[in-house]
């Protein structure tokens, strides 16, 4: 890491507003490795210029909720600018958002955690490019836990497809009712990663996607990989992955019981992050698998 000694790496929350942003704030504020230096929403957003700490639920912290980021301090060697006052950007805002803070963060030469799903194609292109300028970091889940789950369904899909046969595969995903996207990307990313595996292992593999079931749609056919979305109540997140086979099934399943746990995994790959050269990486790297 680029710290000087025991100094505390400073960190911009971009969504600082929002109830992952709080919780990654107060998270923050918890945990000596990092200060909160920049709080950053979008213009018009009723909390602006509200103390971030307050806003969390924590001691006020003297930074202020900005829809702006005061220039950088200096340019390097190479005359690009370097915001000599951050070590890593993390964002948690919403779709359409991520765009100006991924072009912002390569123009200041900060590493960037995104954390936000469901990107608009500019969004993802503005992070693709950022990523050949700074460290950039993505993934459909910051849950370290969720990130472990997808390795071993990687496995399971790998091994089950490779000894023959059939393996029916549905994913259950439920959030809280404020969710608007449906499945999570979290599900996505599960189904992708078991369609890889098992097209992998024993092509043709599972190939074909159904999103909920409704009325007399026959026999489940194979090589079929099935979502279904619960929204209600407070649900922070819980996925459920089923591997069917004859006479026995297998069943990966992760549950947050807090979003908190979303914050201290973008958290760790902020740490992750700083000192890293330039490049697109994710929750994989993080945890070395």
């Amino acid at each position: 890491m680029s710290q000087a000694g025991m100094e505390a790496m400073r960190l911009v929350v971009h969504g600082a507003a929002g109830r992952m942003g709080r919780r990654i704030v107060a998270c923050a504020v918890a945990d000596p490795r990092w200060r909160v230096v920049h709080a950053l929403e979008h213009r018009g957003n009723p909390h602006i210029g509200a103390d971030v700490g307050t806003l969390a639920g924590v001691s006020p912290l003297g930074v202020h909720v900005c829809d702006h980021w005061q220039a950088p301090d200096h340019r390097d060697s190479k005359g690009g600018s370097v915001d000599a006052g951050a070590d890593c950007i993390i964002d948690f805002s919403l779709p359409g958002a991520v765009e100006p803070i991924a072009q912002l963060a390569a123009e200041r030469g900060v590493p960037l955690v995104v954390a936000t799903t469901g990107l608009e194609p500019a969004d993802q292109e503005a992070v693709r490019i950022a990523s050949t300028k700074v460290a950039v970091l993505q993934s459909p889940s910051m849950s370290l836990a969720v990130n472990v789950a997808m390795d071993l369904v990687e496995r399971a899909g790998r091994l089950l497809s490779a000894v023959g046969g059939r393996t029916d595969v549905e994913i259950v995903e439920c959030h809280h009712r404020h969710k608007e996207d449906a499945p999570s990307g979290t599900a996505l990313k599960f189904g992708v990663i078991v369609a890889d595996a098992m097209r992998h292992a024993h092509p043709p593999g599972t190939t074909r996607e159904a999103h909920g079931r409704h009325g007399r749609v026959g026999a489940r056919p194979a090589g079929e990989i099935g979502y279904h979305a619960v929204r209600a109540g407070d649900n922070p997140g819980e996925h459920t992955i089923l591997f069917g086979l004859e006479g026995e099934s297998l069943s990966v399943n992760v549950r947050a019981t807090s979003r908190d746990c979303y914050a201290t995994g973008a958290l760790a790959a902020a740490a992750f992050l700083v000192g890293k050269p330039a490049g697109l990486y994710s929750m994989r790297d993080v945890l070395g698998l």
